[in-house]
């Protein structure tokens, strides 16, 4: 173990991030976002989803800065009392929840059929391309829609258990068409190479083939591609809580925080759904640029 930090303290990847700014400030506040939402419970001075602690009369408090604030309320108070700043922290914790959950889901089967359609070709190369096709014509908000349509009809009275998994879904059924195709790419460049022809030589099988040889060596424009992903999951993500398909009322994302400060952003109380919209640009901004310094440090043609 510590060897390997050594080789990797000494390689090329982290030279090139100590000589960006840009990605240093970028990993800073995606490890600001990401240790505030996964340690909220702690850090929070709120459980802002906590209904016997809520206080009616404390509700569209202003920031602490302004005339009526409080500094028990830093960030001030929703419609419903709830601590902005609590909310934001346990609001990210979600979206990223679902963004992580819904991208791994999207690389596992993308990289999968992207794999079997690049290293068997023929007409299951064909086929699996064309259900790629047929999904890029559906955006993520119709399948969620669907789905969550489906949803209802099968289980009424469990739509709030099925949130998370329509979320997931939604996404997943989304974006993994992009992995798929990349794989496929780069697999049909690979199959034919020397280490390929001499496997197939000896005898080896042709699964152990494709995931002991040539998965790893597809899997670099997959890492760059999930990261840059990761960010537009939460968008999407932030998209639909917004919309209404999302996860239950009673545990928010920054989605759905930001649809209930809508309602009274022209009424004054511009801290409801400004501070959540800038939390969520924070954390897709951050995640784009970390994607961006990856493709490039792992791009040798700029080093």
């Amino acid at each position: 173990m510590i060897a390997a930090l050594q080789r990797f303290f000494d390689g090329d990847i982290w030279y090139s991030f100590r000589n960006s700014p840009v990605a240093m400030a970028a990993a800073l506040v995606a490890a600001v976002c990401a240790l505030s939402a996964l340690f909220a419970p702690w850090v929070a001075p709120h459980n802002p989803f906590d209904l016997a602690s809520l206080e009616l009369s404390d509700a569209r408090l202003p920031p602490a800065w302004q005339e009526g604030g409080r500094l028990t309320y830093l960030l001030g108070t929703d419609d419903q009392g709830r601590d902005i700043l609590s909310a934001l922290m346990y609001g990210a914790r979600i979206s990223l929840a679902v963004g992580l959950v819904s991208v791994l889901l999207s690389v596992v089967v993308g990289v999968g059929l992207g794999l079997l359609a690049g290293f068997v070709g023929g007409r299951v190369d064909a086929f699996i391309m064309r259900v790629c096709d047929v999904m890029l014509s559906f955006p993520p908000i119709l399948i969620a829609l669907l789905i969550d349509g489906a949803g209802r009809a099968m289980f009424p009275d469990a739509h709030d258990e099925l949130a998370f998994a329509v979320l997931i879904l939604a996404i997943s059924l989304s974006y993994w068409v992009q992995y798929a195709r990349t794989v496929r790419g780069s697999t049909l460049v690979e199959r034919n190479k020397e280490y390929v022809q001499a496997a197939r030589v000896i005898g080896v099988r042709p699964w152990r083939i494709m995931f002991r040889h040539v998965l790893p060596n597809v899997l670099g424009p997959v890492l760059v591609l999930a990261t840059i992903q990761v960010a537009l999951a939460i968008i999407t993500e932030a998209t639909l809580s917004f919309l209404g398909v999302g996860v239950p009322p009673t545990r928010p994302s920054l989605g759905t925080l930001i649809r209930v400060g809508n309602d009274f952003l022209f009424s004054g109380e511009w801290w409801i759904t400004i501070f959540p919209g800038v939390m969520l640009v924070a954390i897709a901004l951050s995640v784009n640029l970390l994607g961006d310094w990856l493709r490039d440090a792992l791009n040798p043609r700029l080093r």
